[in-house]
């Protein structure tokens, strides 16, 4: 009986940037940087968006838990509330990855606005704090 082999990837499987995205930086190099004009409100905005997210998806919850528990007295069977909600919210994990999907991409947008800018402002102080743009702090 023949043996047989695993496929092992080979160096050259892989598409160049690859190679070099194992590095933290080479990763954030290769991303683009977000427009940050948008950036002055996208803190508010991305509390909002999560406010509306949450709603929705407790909103799914709920939904889901009350079609198990009407749903379970239409065949005659008694269900917990609690074992009803459970099961909505494992149900609704799935579905509202689908469901709300522009919404959730929205947030994650948003969340790579406020982290960018949080890094742009703390380049900004470290430079200040190393006194290189010229401003002396602390005299």
């Amino acid at each position: 009986m023949p043996v047989r082999r695993a496929w092992v990837p080979t160096p050259t499987a892989y598409p160049e940037h690859v190679k070099d995205a194992t590095s933290p930086k080479a990763a954030t190099a290769a991303r683009p940087a977000p427009d940050m004009s948008q950036a002055v409100g996208a803190g508010r905005r991305l509390a909002r968006l999560l406010i509306v997210y949450t709603i929705f998806r407790l909103a799914l919850v709920a939904a889901l838990a009350a079609i198990i528990l009407f749903g379970a007295k239409l065949f005659g069977v008694d269900v917990p509330l609690l074992v009803a909600l459970i099961f909505g919210l494992v149900i609704a994990m799935p579905i509202s990855l689908l469901l709300f999907r522009s919404l959730r991409r929205q947030v994650n947008e948003n969340i790579a606005l406020v982290d960018e800018r949080r890094r742009q402002d703390k380049e900004k102080l470290r430079s200040r704090l190393r006194g290189d743009d010229g401003s002396a702090v602390g005299r």
